[in-house]
Formats: C-alpha cells, sequence, structure tokens
C-alpha cells in the first residue's frame, strides 16, 4: 500500500528535508574554504561562495547569518585536521619535521590552512578570527602535548616555525630550501624543534 493509502511513507519528507539542510551546508562550508583560501576574506564574496555551492546568497545567510559568521565556521573546517603537527611528546620534534619537509616539497598538496590564514591576514577582523581559530585547534592542541612549563610559549614559536619553513620553502620557492636534500632539511628543522618540545630542564642540560 501507497502512503494515500496507508499513510506508512508520511516521515519520509521530513527525514529527506534534513539530510539535504545537512549536505546543502557542507556545500557551503567547502565552497568557502576554497573561496576564502584562494583569495583571502576580503578578495571574495557571499554571492561568488554561493554559486560555487550551487546555492543562492539568501541561502548562506539563512544557514550562517553573515559573512564574518561564515569565514570563522569556515577556519574552524580548515585548521581543526592536523596537517602537519604529528606525534606525541617522545617523537613530536622528528615526526613533524619529517612532515613538514614532505608536505612542502615540490608537487604536494598544498597547506590550505596556511594560504587561508596568509590570504586573510590582511583584513583586522579576519586575522582574529583566524588566530582564535590557530590557538583553538593547533596552538592548545600542540601545548597540551609539550611536558614542561612554558607550552603555551613554546607551541606557539614551534608553529611559528612551521610557517617560516612552509612560507619560504613552498611559496616563494627559495633555492636553498626547496632545493635541499630532504632528510638533512628534516634534521635541521628537528635541532630546531628539539628546545621546543623537549622541557626547559631537559634541554638546559643537553645544552
Amino acid at each position: 500500500m501507497k502512503s494515500g493509502e496507508s499513510g506508512t511513507d508520511a516521515p519520509e519528507p521530513p527525514a529527506k528535508r534534513r539530510r539535504d539542510a545537512g549536505a546543502t551546508r557542507e556545500a557551503i562550508l567547502r565552497s568557502a574554504v576554497a573561496a576564502f583560501t584562494r583569495h583571502g576574506y576580503d578578495g571574495v564574496g557571499v554571492r561568488e561562495i554561493a554559486r560555487d555551492a550551487g546555492v543562492t546568497a539568501m541561502l548562506i545567510n539563512r544557514y550562517f547569518g553573515s559573512k564574518e559568521q561564515l569565514f570563522a565556521e569556515a577556519v574552524d573546517t580548515a585548521f581543526a585536521p592536523r596537517t602537519v603537527v604529528s606525534g606525541e611528546a617522545g617523537t613530536l620534534g622528528r615526526d613533524t619535521a619529517l612532515t613538514l619537509v614532505a608536505r612542502t616539497a615540490s608537487g604536494a598538496d598544498r597547506l590550505d590552512p596556511f594560504l587561508l590564514m596568509l590570504r586573510s591576514a590582511g583584513s583586522p577582523r579576519a586575522a582574529e578570527i583566524v588566530r582564535t581559530g590557530v590557538e583553538r585547534h593547533v596552538g592548545r592542541d600542540l601545548a597540551a602535548r609539550l611536558p614542561g612549563p612554558g607550552a603555551d610559549e613554546r607551541a606557539e614559536l614551534l608553529l611559528s616555525v612551521l610557517a617560516g619553513v612552509w612560507l619560504m620553502r613552498k611559496v616563494l620557492g627559495t633555492q636553498a630550501l626547496a632545493g635541499a636534500d630532504p632528510a638533512e632539511l628534516a634534521g635541521r628543522i628537528e635541532a630546531l624543534f628539539e628546545p621546543l618540545v623537549s622541557p626547559p630542564e631537559a634541554a638546559s642540560t643537553q645544552d
């Protein structure tokens, strides 16, 4: 018997609408992350994001409220996964150095969170949102894995080294870093990381 006779199919349309709403929201977020990564916060409008997502600008405002709120969720989406920082306290420096060298090699996939950060830094409000996202998803997670005092400061210093190597090796493609032997480069980066990932007392003892 069909729904017109038995009513057994009546609950299906609301369920379908809920699934469609979730898929639409995900499509908008994917489009937003891609657009903000390519153009930065000030370089793209809601209409462009809506067009690429196959929706209207009005629908974006309905789901996210404003471009600023959409950007904040795009930042959360971009920075939530671990892309470079890897390993636990004992192997964090080595593992992260190896991952960084691999992810900044010629032909490697782009590190979109870094591009989003770089291209949106010119907007004070966007920079504030990115800073909050970095601290929430990367800085705090990293600091929690660093033993000893001063973990927050050491975590952000490590992230600064990461960002600098990415910028020089991947974005600018400076000759020395782009052409460096991967194993040797990873070893040098690990040596930079070591005082930051080790407890201050251990680093002093090694000196």
